[in-house]
């Protein structure tokens, strides 16, 4: 891991190498024997899996960690579950039990998390920002490390009413659902001031905002009641000199501009966001991360697996801010040996 390599491609001063992260591989338990030589698999004890995900991140070279601390369990009992497939090593998220805290869409629009929550102590979401970034440091002491929240705006509101709710809620009502978001942005918005006062100098700002075909209600409803919030949140960050990342599932693309305007530094995109275009508009003043197709690592051959990472090396390695990642994760299903075939194409052709 290099945390000089991953921190001058933050300050956008490029490194003699791409750096790179990457999601969910450090607990492939196949992966990190394989590279590690160490013993480890998903029923062994929370000490050997910690060495060995440490032992992997180091021999990856890894130079970023994400990581965020603020997530649905704000919410307490008001959110919704709705289940969750076979993701992780050992089916260990797997989850049957959906349920959803609200009855009708009028009860959505209605909600005010300011009566649910209630104000948050500032002094103590600060103290609690700060452990979990040295936490984070303490866990990966050789790479850039960070903290932030993950329910931002539009997935705090994706946990709390799931999305059957969610949806209707917005169709029946986009002006209401607006002024919701408006309530939800100015609660969340504690979290943000006390972000810019806690000693941490990076910050992941994690909202789903779109799905894989792109926006999910109309475009102008997001510049109406989403990036407006998106500036109040970062202006305290920015005043106090922060970097700021940030990460969405699905194709944003339509809204790369708007996302650069509202102040963040950086894009952490999967392979639906166009990063040409990215690397095209921001590539000499922002970072991006990203943004190799994990479809290619699970069906594809090594000749296709090549050429995915020299896609990305050539919209990429030009640029000073560029991180090389799999976009969206390298779960544990995915063939070995591509996974270690990936990593060599990377090794090899990293330098720049």
């Amino acid at each position: 891991m290099s945390y000089h390599d991953g921190w001058a491609a933050l300050n956008l001063d490029m490194p003699d190498r791409v750096p790179r992260t990457e999601y969910s591989v450090s607990e492939h338990w196949e992966v990190v024997s394989r590279v590690t030589g160490i013993d480890v698999r998903v029923t062994s004890p929370d000490d050997v899996k910690r060495r060995a995900r440490q032992a992997f991140q180091r021999a990856w070279n890894f130079d970023l960690n994400w990581s965020t601390l603020i997530g649905s369990g704000e919410f307490g009992d008001i959110r919704t579950s709705m289940g969750h497939a076979e993701y992780a090593a050992g089916a260990v998220d797997w989850n049957t039990n959906i349920f959803c805290p609200f009855e009708t869409p009028e009860q959505v629009l209605a909600f005010d998390p300011w009566e649910a929550f209630g104000q948050k102590d500032q002094l103590e979401l600060k103290k609690r920002f700060e452990l979990s970034y040295r936490e984070n440091c303490r866990a990966n002491p050789d790479s850039v490390n960070m903290t932030g929240i993950y329910v931002t705006l539009i997935s705090g509101l994706i946990d709390l009413f799931g999305w059957e709710m969610l949806l209707l809620a917005a169709g029946i009502d986009p002006r209401a659902f607006g002024e919701l978001a408006n309530r939800y942005a100015s609660w969340i918005q504690q979290y943000y001031d006390a972000l810019a006062t806690a000693d941490v100098p990076v910050i992941m700002s994690h909202d789903d905002i779109v799905w894989t075909a792109g926006p999910f209600i109309s475009p102008a409803w997001y510049r109406q009641y989403v990036f407006p919030n998106y500036k109040r949140f970062y202006e305290p960050l920015l005043a106090s000199g922060k970097k700021i990342l940030y990460t969405s599932d699905g194709n944003y693309t339509e809204f790369v501009d708007d996302l650069a305007q509202s102040g963040v530094h950086g894009f952490v995109l999967e392979p639906l966001t166009d990063m040409a275009l990215i690397a095209e508009k921001y590539g000499g003043t922002h970072v991006f991360i990203g943004n190799a197709d994990t479809r290619i690592l699970l069906y594809g051959s090594k000749a296709q697996i090549c050429a995915e990472v020299e896609r990305c090396m050539k919209i990429g390695k030009s640029c000073p801010g560029f991180f090389m990642a799999v976009g969206n994760h390298i779960p544990a299903n995915t063939p070995v040996e591509s996974v270690l075939y990936y990593n060599e194409v990377y090794e090899e052709r990293c330098r720049r």
